[in-house]
């Protein structure tokens, strides 16, 4: 695919390329089954204990295996209303906006913006839209050497009708992110998959893209996460077949599984489905109910929200929960301290306008830790 925005100043790809001949047959990830073992990588961590003092932020190493998040890239159209409108009814919106966002964008702008060295894989179109997704995922301190700029389609956008309690609605044109991908991927952006700590998938591009990418990170042992956010159809057997993590919302759960989802206990079953589908690991995002994590002969990690003082915008909260659970994951934490820190961040993210820019740093997301320790 061809590049249309360069690294950030931290050059973390040119080691990549330095190391890519050795990693593509030796996988940086030996742990395809997911055990939440220590990293090698001196990372930037943080402590739950308030009996420790909060481990300083420290640089990352340059040599520490990326998040690589392959996915969508929008133009978010917001607009602030009251209440839906009606079958057939026109309505005033309070304002309007254009914001960067797409579940893939948002995830890559999260891992960034988290500290973590992060790159992105997708397309969008030649036009305002596109200019407008690449510099906020630039400034955010993504890698785009993977996202490409198309001739054949606009940039995929989205229109966000946001309410007063900070619920939204939203209507997505695929645009870039459902068309003229190659048929099959560059080795470049295959070689970039294999060489990750961790890859995060959505369903806002062509599933079989998505199965190459998750294909390539399987063979390489590299754990893949896909956020069931995006086309409302089956996932194929052959996707589910290379996902070590599936994460979907209470709805999307339901809308997957065919099956109530109205309590913990209907979940629990609906989860079971997914089991017997082969996914050995579900993240399971509850809304104000918090999340859960059922992992296969296990009693499930239930995680209750963190509070947030105020409620703004709901947009990107799921997005920033899957990433930060990844940035966490990648850097070798429990699994309960992967579901806090991810509560904390998407806690954070709703008292903000906006999926990127509603993003947090990780001095936010280990501020707000720390307090509740305390």
């Amino acid at each position: 695919m061809r590049a249309i925005a360069s690294s950030p100043s931290q050059q973390w790809d040119s080691k990549l390329q330095t190391h890519l001949p050795n990693v593509s047959n030796k996988p940086i990830n030996t742990n395809p089954n997911l055990q939440f073992k220590p990293t090698r990588h001196p990372l930037p961590c943080f402590s739950l204990d308030s009996s420790k003092s909060q481990t300083p932020l420290t640089p990352i190493s340059p040599t520490a295996p990326p998040l690589v998040v392959v996915g969508s890239a929008n133009a978010d159209i917001y607009v602030e209303i009251e209440r839906l409108p009606k079958e057939g009814e026109t309505i005033s919106a309070r304002t309007g906006q254009t914001l960067a966002g797409g579940k893939g964008a948002n995830q890559a702008a999260c891992g960034a913006k988290l500290a973590y060295p992060t790159y992105f894989v997708g397309q969008v179109g030649e036009d305002a839209h596109g200019k407008l997704v690449t510099e906020a995922l630039r400034s955010g301190g993504a890698h785009l050497d993977h996202l490409s700029s198309v001739g054949g389609a606009p940039t995929g956008h989205a229109v966000v009708m946001l309410q007063g309690d900070g619920q939204n609605s939203i209507i997505i044109v695929g645009g870039a992110n459902m068309s003229c991908w190659p048929e099959r991927l560059s080795d470049e952006d295959l070689r970039v998959v294999r060489s990750a700590g961790i890859v995060l998938l959505q369903r806002e591009i062509p599933e079989e893209v998505n199965i190459q990418v998750a294909k390539a990170a399987k063979s390489a042992g590299v754990p893949v996460i896909l956020d069931a956010g995006g086309m409302d159809a089956p996932i194929s057997q052959e996707l589910l077949n290379y996902v070590d993590i599936f994460s979907p919302n209470e709805t999307e759960l339901g809308r997957l599984t065919g099956m109530p989802n109205e309590s913990f206990e209907h979940i629990s079953k609906a989860v079971a489905k997914c089991h017997k589908m082969g996914v050995k690991q579900v993240l399971v995002k509850l809304g104000d109910k918090g999340s859960a994590l059922f992992v296969e002969g296990e009693e499930p990690l239930k995680q209750p929200i963190i509070s947030a003082a105020k409620v703004l915008d709901t947009t990107g909260a799921g997005d920033t929960f899957t990433a930060s659970f990844a940035v966490a994951f990648v850097e070798g934490k429990s699994k309960k301290e992967c579901l806090r820190f991810a509560a904390a961040a998407a806690s954070l993210c709703v008292q903000v306008k906006g999926a990127i820019p509603s993003m947090p740093e990780r001095k936010s997301v280990l501020k707000l830790l720390q307090s509740l320790s305390g």
